[in-house]
């Protein structure tokens, strides 16, 4: 009996621990950001007891995961198949998806963010990213633009957008009032505009609740004009305290799914994820690239 220590199987159910070291705001570039905007993200641990996986049974093969030659496709019977499979190593498969893969023999396994292969007998897992190295496809990172998608849909139905109707690209942004590279970017709005930038802001208090960046946050929204509100705001006004019904913590939340590790953190209509600041010149570039480019990170 040994335990797994698997990011996806931590997701899946099989082990809950503690997570979420956070890390420094940095600009895209790769240099990091000043004090101000250094805090990190707060995210709240889980604790639970670790399970562990059963010894591996003699497999039964329930077939290659994919057509003949890797097509990706496979039949529901096999699917079913490996689920019940799986089922007997995995306790909490509910919610998560498989699906074949381009590899003969290997399929995914996925829900939200985690991403993993197992083997079509159900016994191996495989974790990292899967890349088509002819034609430059990253295969897993589409996998996780999908889900950010789905993430987003719902976060940012209550969001506080510049430049959206005019935009060609609506960029999702997760800001803090107070961080410095947040004030940085909402300076140069006219920048991103002026490209055919929206950007479409969720608020993110990096300190988390009953901190003064979660106020400003909430009495930012519950001003009668949001936009100018959130102006003033980033430029050191203090909006006082308001009540109402607010989005913030819908928006804590749909950060932490994607990972934030800082802000600001934008995700782009691809549902390409890129963590810290990056110029209005940069970013249009960004976006008018073919999608097969590296992911722009720090």
């Amino acid at each position: 009996m040994h335990p797994v220590l698997s990011p996806l199987l931590l997701v899946i159910g099989l082990f809950v621990t503690a997570c979420g070291a956070s890390e420094p705001d940095r600009t895209a570039s790769g240099a990091a950001a000043s004090d101000e905007a250094a805090e990190s993200a707060s995210t709240p641990a889980a604790d639970a007891e670790a399970a562990q996986v059963e010894e591996p049974e003699a497999s039964d093969d329930v077939g290659t995961g994919a057509t003949a030659g890797g097509t990706g496709e496979a039949t529901d019977a096999e699917l079913s198949a490996l689920r019940d499979k799986l089922a007997k190593r995995v306790p909490n498969l509910d919610g998560s998806e498989i699906r074949a893969t381009p590899l003969d023999g290997i399929y995914e396994i996925s829900r939200g963010m985690a991403v993993g292969y197992v083997t079509a007998d159900g016994r191996y897992l495989l974790e990292g990213d899967l890349i088509d190295l002819a034609t430059g496809r990253q295969i897993t990172e589409e996998r996780r633009r999908e889900a950010r998608k789905v993430v987003l849909e719902e976060a940012a139905e209550r969001s506080i957008t510049f430049g959206g109707d005019e935009a060609d690209h609506l960029v999702t942004v997760f800001t803090d009032i107070d961080c410095g590279y947040c004030r940085k970017l909402h300076s140069e709005l006219d920048d991103y505009t002026d490209r055919g930038i929206g950007i479409r802001y969720l608020l993110y208090p990096r300190s988390g609740k009953d901190s003064d960046a979660y106020r400003k946050a909430v009495a930012t929204w519950c001003s009668d004009d949001r936009k100018e509100a959130l102006t003033r705001a980033k430029q050191g006004q203090d909006p006082g305290t308001k009540s109402c019904d607010n989005p913030v913590d819908q928006h804590l939340l749909a950060g932490r799914k994607l990972g934030l590790r800082g802000t600001p953190m934008m995700v782009l209509p691809s549902g390409e994820l890129i963590q810290g600041y990056v110029p209005a010149e940069r970013l249009i570039s960004r976006l008018e690239s073919t999608p097969e480019q590296e992911p722009l990170e720090n």
